[in-house]
C-alpha cells in the first residue's frame, strides 16, 4: 500500500491545479489533489468531497486501489468534460494552475467543478429523452460486471443510482459486482451509498453472492463496509476494530472514569438517546461519524502542514460544513458537535456505540416494533454525487424553506444500509493483541505530531511578539456559521423529548453559549457579523470565539500582550515536557507536569480581571482553567491506588493529550484577543 501511494505521488499531478506530487485523494471523485486544493475540498463538506491523505490516513487497500485506477484512467475528465472542448478556451474558461492564488482563483474553480458540477457533461433535458435516471441506472447495473470503473463513475455522476433495484433482474448493481468479483466496482458503489445488506428478489444479499462465487475476500470487505460507521467510531476511541471474521461486530469502549460520569444530566441524556426512533438515531450516528472524520482529518492535516508562519490561507475546518440537503436545524446540530470537548464527545460516541449494539440485537427498551429491524445508514449514502437522492429526512419534521425545492420522492430502501441480524457479537480473540500493538504505535505517532504542533506554537508566539513590538500584528478572517444555543434535533413535541444531546458532558452550558440573533444570519446559514482569525490548532474543545464581534466592548483592564505571551510561553514549555513524558511512557511524570501547567495557567488567569466584560475573554479563560483542572484529574489516573486495577494507559494518554491541546488553544486565543485589543 505504501509503495502504491509513493508511486501515485511521484507520477501524478493535482487534478485541480496541476501541482506535482499531490498528497491527498478525493475518494468519491476519484482524483488526487494537493494540500492547497485539499483545504478547499474539506471546506465543501464530505457530501461534496471525501478526502483522505495518501500516507497518513489508514486505507482499506482495495479502496486505495480503486482511487488509483480511477485517476490513472482519467476520472478527472468526468469533472472537467467541457473544459476539454477547444471552444471553452475561446470563451475564457480554464482550469486553475499552480501560479493562481488559492483565494479566489483556485477556490472558485474547485467549487464550480465539484459543487456546481459546472463542467460535467449533462444529458439534454427533453421530455422524450431516453437517458432518464432509470436508464442510467440500468446501464450501471450492466457495467459493474466489467472492470471499467470510469464508465461507472461517469454514470453515477449523471444520476445513476447505486442502490437501483433492477425490476427484471431482481437485484442491485452491488449484487452483480459481488457475483463477478469486481472488488473496485464494489468499492465505488459503496462510496456512492450501495447497501451490502440489501436483499435481492430471493432474499440474498451481495455478501451471499460473493461467498457463493468464491470471492471470500470481497465478502469480508462487504461485511466491513456494512459496519463501517460503528467500526470507525470504535477505532476513533480505542484504536481497535471488531473481528468480523470471528463474529464480533461491535466494540464498546469504556471511559477510564466511567464511575464518575453518572451525573443526572448524563443519565438523562443517555435516556433521551435511547428513546430516539431508529430513524433519528441513524441520522445522529451519521452526523457523529462526520464529526469523527473532521477531527481525525484535522489531526492529519495539522501534522502534515508547515506551521512556521502564524497566518496561512489553508487552515483546519472548525466544524462540519453546511450540507444543503439538510435542514437548518440539523446543520446547526451537526456544527455544534465541534463544541464537545474530548471527554464529552467520547461519552457521546460510547453511548451511540452501546445503543447501536442494543438496537441491532433487538434489546428494546421502548416500542418493540420500532427496534426490531435497525437500519444504520452507511456514511457513503449522503456522500455521492449531486445527482443522487437529496430527500434525506431532517431532524425536524417541518422542512425549512430552503429544503422544499429540493425534495424528490425516492424509496427509503435506496438510502439505507441494513445490519445483518444473523451476524452476532462474539468474544474477543488473540488477534486483538496485534491490533492493540498497532494502536499503540499510532498513539505514539500522534504524540509526535502533537509535540510538533506545540513546538510550532513557540515559534508562532515569538513571531507574534516581534510583530507586536513593531505594531504590525496581522490576522485573517473567515465567516463562521452561527451555532444554536442548544442541540435540538427536532421541533415536534415527541422528538423534543429525545433531543438536546449537547448536555452529554458535565461542563457548564455557559462554556458553549455563543449564539447570534436570527437577524445576523443570511440564507446560507453564515453569520455576517462574526469573524474568526484563521487558526492552526488541533484542539477539539469549544469553538473559537469570534474576534471581531461588534457588540464586544474593548476592555481597558486587559493585561499587556507581552505579559500574556510570556505566560503562554511558560505554559507551552510545560506542555512540551508533558508530551515528551507521554511519548517516552514516563507516566509517573504526568502528575508533576500537570501541576506545573496548573500553576502556569493560574498565573496567566490572574493577569485578567475577575469579571472581564468581553464574552470572548470569559470563554477563553473558562476553557483554559477548566482544561487545567481536567488535566490534573486525568493525570492522577495514571497512578492507580495500591491494590487497585491498572488503568487503560492508552485512553488516559489520549485524554491527557487532548486536555493539553485545549489549554494550548485557549492560551493562543487569549494572546490573539489581547494583541488585537491592545493594538486598537
Amino acid at each position: 500500500m505504501q509503495r502504491m501511494s509513493k508511486r501515485l505521488r511521484n507520477s501524478e499531478v493535482c487534478a485541480d491545479c496541476s501541482v506535482p506530487e499531490p498528497r491527498w485523494a478525493s475518494v468519491n471523485r476519484g482524483v488526487l489533489v494537493c494540500d492547497e486544493c485539499c483545504s478547499v475540498h474539506r471546506s465543501l463538506g464530505r457530501h461534496s468531497s471525501q478526502v483522505r491523505h495518501l500516507t497518513h490516513t489508514p486505507w482499506p487497500p482495495t479502496q486505495l486501489q480503486m482511487v488509483q485506477t480511477l485517476y490513472s484512467n482519467g476520472a478527472n475528465s468526468i469533472w472537467e468534460h467541457s473544459l476539454l472542448d477547444p471552444a471553452s478556451v475561446m470563451s475564457g474558461k480554464r482550469k486553475a494552475n499552480p501560479q493562481d492564488k488559492l483565494h479566489p482563483n483556485k477556490t472558485e474553480f474547485i467549487k464550480a467543478k465539484y459543487q456546481m458540477l459546472a463542467f460535467v457533461h449533462h444529458m439534454p433535458c427533453r421530455e422524450d429523452d431516453s437517458f432518464t435516471a432509470k436508464d442510467l441506472s440500468k446501464q450501471l447495473h450492466s457495467s459493474v460486471r466489467t472492470g471499467n470503473l470510469e464508465t461507472c463513475l461517469r454514470l453515477l455522476s449523471l444520476g445513476a443510482q447505486a442502490n437501483f433495484f433492477h425490476p427484471e433482474k431482481g437485484n442491485t448493481p452491488l449484487h452483480v459486482a459481488a457475483k463477478a468479483g469486481q472488488v473496485s466496482q464494489a468499492e465505488l458503489l459503496a462510496v456512492y451509498g450501495a447497501d451490502p445488506g440489501a436483499p435481492d428478489s430471493s432474499g440474498k444479499a451481495p455478501v451471499d453472492y460473493a461467498r457463493q462465487a468464491g470471492h471470500h475476500d470481497l465478502a469480508d470487505r462487504l461485511v466491513e463496509i456494512q459496519y463501517e460507521l460503528t467500526d470507525r467510531l470504535a477505532f476513533y476511541l480505542c484504536g481497535r476494530k471488531p473481528d468480523h471474521k470471528n463474529g464480533q461486530h461491535f466494540i464498546v469502549p469504556q471511559m477510564a472514569d466511567s464511575s464518575l460520569d453518572l451525573s443526572e444530566l448524563a443519565k438523562a441524556a443517555k435516556k433521551k438517546l435511547q428513546s430516539l426512533s431508529n430513524h433519528l438515531f441513524e441520522e445522529l450516528a451519521m452526523d457523529v461519524y462526520d464529526e469523527v472524520d473532521r477531527r481525525e482529518t484535522d489531526a492529519v492535516w495539522l501534522a502534515t502542514q508547515n506551521h512556521s508562519t502564524l497566518v496561512t490561507e489553508t487552515t483546519v475546518v472548525p466544524f462540519l460544513p453546511v450540507n444543503p440537503e439538510y435542514s437548518s436545524t440539523r446543520n446547526q446540530g451537526r456544527q455544534k458537535l465541534a463544541r464537545f470537548n474530548a471527554h464529552e464527545f467520547a461519552t457521546l460516541v460510547i453511548d451511540i456505540l452501546s445503543d447501536a449494539k442494543r438496537r441491532q440485537q433487538g434489546n428494546s427498551i421502548a416500542s418493540p416494533k420500532d427496534s426490531v429491524d435497525l437500519i444504520l445508514k452507511s456514511v457513503g449514502v449522503r456522500h455521492g454525487s449531486e445527482g443522487q437522492d437529496n430527500d434525506q429526512p431532517d431532524y425536524d419534521s417541518v422542512a425549512s424553506d430552503e429544503d422544499t425545492d429540493q425534495e424528490q420522492p425516492s424509496s427509503k430502501g435506496d438510502r439505507t444500509k441494513s445490519l445483518d441480524s444473523d451476524l452476532s457479537d462474539g468474544p474477543i480473540t488473540m488477534q486483538e493483541f496485534l491490533e492493540v500493538k498497532n494502536a499503540l504505535s499510532a498513539s505514539e505517532a500522534k504524540i509526535q505530531q502533537l509535540m510538533k504542533v506545540n513546538n510550532n506554537l513557540s515559534d508562532e508566539l515569538r513571531l507574534m511578539q516581534k510583530k507586536t513590538e513593531r505594531g504590525a500584528f496581522v490576522t485573517t478572517s473567515s465567516s463562521l456559521p452561527s451555532f444554536p444555543s442548544t442541540l435540538s434535533w427536532s421541533k415536534d413535541e415527541s422528538a423534543q423529548k429525545a433531543s438536546k444531546l449537547d448536555k452529554q458532558g458535565s461542563m457548564p452550558d455557559s462554556d458553549y453559549d455563543n449564539t447570534f440573533n436570527d437577524s445576523e444570519m443570511d440564507d446560507s446559514g453564515l453569520c455576517r457579523r462574526g469573524r474568526l482569525r484563521s487558526s492552526g490548532w488541533l484542539g477539539e474543545g469549544s469553538s473559537i470565539p469570534e474576534l471581531d464581534d461588534l457588540e464586544l466592548e474593548s476592555d481597558p483592564t486587559l493585561p499587556s500582550t507581552e505579559d500574556v505571551i510570556r505566560k503562554t510561553e511558560q505554559i507551552t514549555k510545560n506542555i512540551q515536557e508533558l508530551l515528551r513524558a507521554a511519548q517516552e511512557n514516563k507516566h509517573d511524570s504526568f502528575i508533576p507536569c500537570s501541576e506545573r501547567i496548573h500553576v502556569a495557567v493560574t498565573e496567566m488567569a490572574a493577569l485578567f480581571p475577575k469579571k472581564p466584560r468581553s464574552e470572548t475573554v470569559r470563554g477563553s479563560l473558562r476553557l483554559l482553567t477548566s482544561s487545567a483542572y481536567r488535566l490534573q484529574s486525568e493525570c492522577r489516573k495514571a497512578v492507580p491506588p495500591e491494590g487497585g486495577p491498572s488503568p487503560d494507559m492508552q485512553l488516559v494518554t489520549q485524554q491527557v493529550i487532548q486536555c493539553a491541546y485545549d489549554i494550548a488553544k485557549a492560551a493562543k486565543q487569549l494572546v490573539t484577543i489581547t494583541t488585537k485589543e491592545n493594538n486598537n
